[in-house]
């Protein structure tokens, strides 16, 4: 059955672009005026003109994420064939986050139990030495770049670690992965580079097996081809870079521009894991969630979405909702129950969070550590945002401190 293209109209006029300066650089305050002009289910246009719904309500985004018999992962399951998903959506065919049913099931279960043999102790011990190795490299200078010299490389040292890559690769990898979540025109170049890291990989896994994420969802993979391990792989590095390293930089970015959060932070009153859990709630690096679509139509927020309705969830506009949260800098430190990963069956595989965790508190712990009297080189409004759909982290972070010795990590 093939579900009629979406309109809006009547209540569904003023549809919000989703794309943009404002979407870019200021996405909290304009996540705000969507909520008060709209409410918690917010018509949005994608970029390219295409109509959707933003949910920024947390019941009804919660209500999304867990229901997948009536919000589809896979657009297919309510378009016939013919149908072009929104290209920012970043749809793939097979990809694991586009699949469902016990398809997704046995694919997402490979992916738990890789995760599963991973050793906290060990993963720590790594953080810390890929920490200290960045770190070192701009510790003399007394000026580094927290985004591009430190948060966002040391998430892919860790994954690179645990799945096997060669250090050689890494920060070329590092590079093509940001590419790819930027959706820019490099993206299609970066993916070619990707797949062709990935199959150098499982062959070199195949043949010499060892005790690494890759090698155990080899092992753990059932009727599943190269080409789709390729692409859960991809799941896994994306989940466990992007997000993590822009959790560590949103964070980071709190304790230099926020004075109430360094207090806290920086006065013992709270643990760095506490920190980061709030974060999670005020300043999510998750901008939107991969999309679904609607099976059939439905309520959700006061709205009538339509079979076929594409439907994407912001958990940065979730996680704040006053319904919720009347309290905006009320203390969620021991409140887990934010959206930031997922929930329901498409929710970050278990123990996919605590790993992130792990290294996030590691990365901010280490840099505390090293650099005590770190502060912002540049005026907080001189910051730019990632150009990105799904991410909401800096470009930048540019920091002075008092030059420090190498420690050799």
């Amino acid at each position: 059955m093939t579900a009629p293209e979406p309109e809006f109209t009547g209540t569904q006029s003023g549809a919000v672009p989703l794309y943009g300066r404002r979407f870019v650089e200021d996405t909290d305050e304009l996540y705000r005026e969507m909520r008060r002009d709209h409410g918690p289910v917010v018509p949005v246009l994608l970029e390219g003109g295409e109509p959707a719904w933003l949910v920024i309500g947390y019941r009804e985004a919660h209500r999304v994420l867990t229901d997948s018999q009536l919000f589809a992962r896979d657009p297919y399951r309510c378009h016939g064939p013919e149908y072009v998903p929104p290209q920012n959506l970043g749809y793939l065919p097979g990809i694991l986050m586009f699949l469902d049913g016990p398809v997704h099931a046995r694919r997402a279960g490979a992916v738990s139990a890789a995760l599963a043999e991973v050793d906290q102790f060990e993963l720590r011990a790594d953080c810390e030495r890929f920490s200290d190795r960045l770190i070192d490299v701009f510790a003399t200078a007394g000026e580094a770049d927290l985004i591009e010299q430190y948060a966002y490389h040391m998430p892919v040292l860790v994954m690179g670690s645990l799945l096997g890559l060669p250090d050689s690769e890494l920060v070329a990898f590092a590079d093509d992965m940001k590419k790819m979540n930027d959706g820019r025109e490099e993206a299609i170049e970066a993916f070619g580079r990707y797949v062709v890291r990935m199959t150098s990989l499982l062959a070199s896994k195949r043949e010499w097996p060892g005790a690494d994420v890759t090698s155990h969802m080899i092992a753990n993979a059932t009727d599943v081809t190269d080409e789709e391990l390729i692409q859960d792989l991809l799941v896994v590095l994306s989940g466990g870079q992007e997000n993590t390293a822009h959790w560590i930089g949103n964070t980071l970015r709190l304790m230099l521009t926020d004075d109430r959060f360094s207090l806290t932070l920086s006065g013992g009153r709270r643990s760095v894991g506490q920190a980061l859990n709030e974060v999670m709630w005020e300043a999510s690096p998750v901008k939107t969630a991969p999309a679904r679509w609607a099976v059939r139509e439905t309520q959700l927020g006061g709205r009538t979405i339509r079979a076929g309705d594409v439907v994407v969830v912001g958990p940065a506009g979730a996680n704040t909702d006053p319904r919720i949260r009347p309290d905006a800098h009320g203390d969620a430190a021991g409140n887990h129950a934010h959206l930031g990963f997922g929930t329901g069956e498409h929710g970050c595989p278990h123990p996919a969070p605590e790993l992130a965790q792990v290294m996030a508190q590691t990365a901010v712990e280490v840099l505390l550590d090293r650099l005590p009297d770190v502060r912002l080189a540049v005026p907080e409004h001189e910051l730019e945002w990632r150009p990105a759909f799904h991410i909401r982290g800096l470009s930048a972070l540019p920091v002075r401190f008092r030059p420090t010795h190498v420690v050799g990590g």
